[in-house]
């Protein structure tokens, strides 16, 4: 049987200490991280299955758009966002049952599909479903609540078209001033979005129409470009 030097002893009673000491510790932190990263990788493999599934629901909804069945596209949209929240596709198929809803007279319904993106959206579908939402209250009159869909800013993409819609909130409220601020701020920061030579043709063919029906809303109001 072999033996130990005094040496090789000492180093022996030191790991029975540390690991007297240190062990636990030790399995315990192996152990969770073995956890977490079978906890990750399950993760990873539900958020690709709900993806995979929210997108057959999606391409179903896009057939209904296709065929106009309203019906078709109502439950679609239900269907994402009640089982696939998560996902890119709920807030693309919230805003297009919003549209459909709306087109049909469903007011409510439309309003409901836009509240649940702006809640739950992010970046530029956010922007869109609060500008969109906006716009949907001013035809309902309810000016306060619209205004409130466009407080605290927007991405840059959208700021002209949150300062049009602004004015046309104020000016509906008769608060002619602020309307003419609303639309000068559109047109300035148009002005700002076009450097020269960036844009293709077409956008400053569009940004030009954009910027000729701003003017004509400052002019009918009395104000200055």
């Amino acid at each position: 049987m072999a033996t130990y030097d005094l040496e090789e002893q000492e180093q022996i009673a030191q790991m029975k200490a540390w690991w007297q000491q240190y062990g636990t510790l030790l399995t315990g932190l192996v152990t969770a991280a073995s956890i977490g990263i079978v906890g990750w990788q399950g993760w990873n493999w539900y958020q690709r299955s709900q993806a995979a599934q929210a997108s057959q629901v999606y391409s179903v909804m896009q057939k209904a758009v296709l065929d106009n069945d309203a019906q078709r596209i109502k439950a679609a949209s239900g269907e994402l966002l009640e089982k696939y929240p998560g996902t890119a596709y709920a807030p693309l198929a919230a805003l297009t049952a919003a549209k459909v809803t709306y087109a049909a007279g469903d007011v409510k319904t439309a309003r409901l599909q836009l509240l649940w993106v702006v809640e739950h959206g992010k970046n530029e579908l956010r922007d869109l479903a609060r500008l969109r939402l906006a716009s949907v209250l001013l035809d309902d009159q309810a000016y306060d609540e619209a205004l409130k869909q466009l407080d605290g800013g927007s991405s840059a993409g959208f700021v002209v078209r949150f300062q049009d819609t602004r004015g046309d909130i104020l000016d509906a409220q008769g608060k002619t001033a602020e309307a003419r601020a609303a639309y000068q701020a559109a047109l300035a920061r148009l002005d700002e979005a076009e450097p020269g030579g960036k844009n293709t043709l077409q956008d400053r063919q569009a940004n030009a129409a954009y910027r000729e029906s701003l003017q004509q809303k400052l002019d009918a109001l009395g104000g200055a470009s």
